[in-house]
This record gives structure tokens, sequence and C-alpha cells, in this order.
């Protein structure tokens, strides 16, 4: 038998683990939350201690121990490959920077990150910091890191607002804005290095721990990308990026046939209401959900208002 969709429950970081969330997860999408710093929601992991739940309770990483490739695609080799967030910036984040997949490995035993973000809302003149300015040196910017503020002066800051998306390939220095809500996928992985933390302490006045040698050791000075453009490919579906580790499409107002595919996994979040049919029944996203839609299941007819799906990028 097809595996059908599975709708996920998120797991949560919040409180200490993230000082600059809010609570608009559960004001914009209704989830219950743990407390009003809550700056994510995992839509589907399998990070130790912080798996998404099937419906039933069952953790994403045991349902993929037990089905295999059913779950997640004949191409699909090795550890579970990514993972999915929804964030709430209430506060500036740090500014960090993520090493590549080889430099995950030797130094911390896991995989690098590489992530995208989808813009859901932005508050008026907000931005990220999307790398560093143009001819800044990696001894320029250890000396700021090591002082501290000065670090801000050689930030590149992009404005955005809701529908923007952007690709940060591992090596870039960003952060997220103040008053921004995004949808990232990124590679399964944790591994962040703080340069910078704008003079934050907690309510005992630490600040929190900052990584500057190894930020400094996997920061890819050259990168100056900007927002992704989206490739249009018809009846309301968008290809917004196709990279190495993933690619993301936007559906937009439409009802499309998406077919089952042997090789691989995919995911959606509703960004406005979405309804998916199948052979064996339906079910129906609110906005803010996700489902994980195994790689052995049923030919789908989805109708949506918006979604986000993503996928492993498979030749």
């Amino acid at each position: 038998m097809k595996l059908a969709p599975i709708i996920m429950t998120p797991a949560y970081r919040h409180g200490a683990q993230t000082p600059w969330g809010g609570d608009n997860l559960n004001k914009v999408f209704g989830k219950v939350i743990p407390d009003d710093r809550t700056g994510e929601s995992l839509e589907m992991s399998v990070i130790p201690g912080l798996n998404s739940l099937s419906p039933e309770g069952e953790e994403l990483g045991a349902l993929i121990e037990k089905y295999g490739e059913r779950m997640t695609g004949t191409e699909v080799k090795g550890e579970f490959p990514l993972l999915l967030k929804l964030l709430d910036a209430r506060e500036t984040l740090s500014v960090q920077v993520h090493p590549d997949d080889e430099y995950g490995r030797r130094v911390e035993g896991k995989f690098g990150k590489t992530e995208a973000w989808v813009i859901l809302h932005a508050k008026e003149g907000a931005q990220l910091v999307y790398g560093v300015k143009p001819g800044v040196s990696r001894g320029e910017l250890r000396a700021a890191s090591e002082q501290g503020k000065a670090v801000e002066a050689l930030l590149r800051r992009v404005d955005v607002k809701p529908g923007d998306v952007y690709f940060i390939p591992a090596g870039m220095v960003h952060a997220i804005g103040e008053g921004i809500m995004l949808y990232e996928i990124q590679q399964s992985s944790d591994v962040t290095y703080r340069f910078y933390d704008w003079e934050r302490t907690d309510k005992n006045g630490n600040k929190r721990e900052l990584h500057i040698d190894k930020a400094i050791d996997v920061t890819d000075l050259e990168n100056q990308p900007e927002a992704a453009k989206a490739v249009d490919l018809g009846n309301g579906r968008l290809q917004m990026l196709h990279e190495k580790y993933f690619s993301l499409e936007r559906w937009v107002d439409c009802e499309n046939v998406l077919k089952a595919d042997q090789r691989m996994f995919r995911v959606v979040t509703a960004i406005q209401d979405t309804v998916i049919n199948w052979e064996k029944g339906s079910c129906e996203l609110k906005m803010g959900q996700t489902a994980f839609l195994p790689a052995d299941g049923y030919d789908l007819t989805i109708k949506t208002g918006e979604m986000l799906m993503s996928y492993p990028t498979v030749e």
C-alpha cells in the first residue's frame, strides 16, 4: 500500500534558545507555542530532541527508520538531508555563518549548512544582513569581530518584503532582522558560528557564546548574491530555487496534479489554506501547517491559494 501524506506537528526552539523570538507563530499561524519567545517552529525535523511528529505522535526519524526509502526516496542516501522551519524574529538574530560539508564533517562531525529563506511577513523597513561589504579583508573582519560593535559597519544589508527569496550558501555571513517572519529550508544541521550578537545580554548580564575563530575560518568574503528570481513553470507553479541540496517551488492560486516520485520525498507548507486529495483520502492544511509527502506515495491533486514545496535536488 502506498504511503499517504503526513501532517506534521512541529517541535519548537524557544526561551533562552531563541532570545530574539516572539509570539507571532501563535498570532499569525495559530500554533500552540511554548512561550512568547518562540523563535522557531521545526516543521520537518529529525534533529535529536527536536523531531517533528506525525498525527499519531511518531517521530519523523522513527518513521524514516521504519519505512526507509519508501519515505525518503531511492535517490536520497545516507542521513536525512533537510530541515524545514518557520521563524519569528521579534528582534534581530546574531550575525552568523555556517560551514560547508567538508569543514562541518571534519570539525563538528555533522553536515554543513546551506539554507534559503522565503520572507512571509516583514515590518516596514525590515532588513537582512546578507554578506559582508565588498573589499572587506579577512583580517579586517577578524579585528572588527574581536572588538565587537565595530563589525556592524562591515555588514551588507538588504531591504526585504514579503515574497522575497534569499539563498544563503555555506560560508555566507547573515542575520535575520527584527520584524521578519520567514520560511527556511536548509540542510539538516544545527552547526552555527556566531560573529556578533548586538551586545545582547541575558537577565544575568551574560552575553551569548561567540565562535569567532571558526566563523572567520569558514567565511566566504566574495559571495554577493541577490534575491532569487522565479522561473514560471506554468499553471500557478513557480520554481524559486534549484540548488545542489534542495529545490523550492511556490504554488499560487492553482490546482495541480503532483505525481508520486519514487526518487525523493517532498514537503509542502500552506501559506494559505491548501487541500490535498488522493485515491484513498484527503487532508486540509491550514495556514502554517506542513505535510510530508513520502516518495512511495499516491498521485496527489493539490488545490491551494499559496503554498511552498521543497524537496532534495536529484538529477
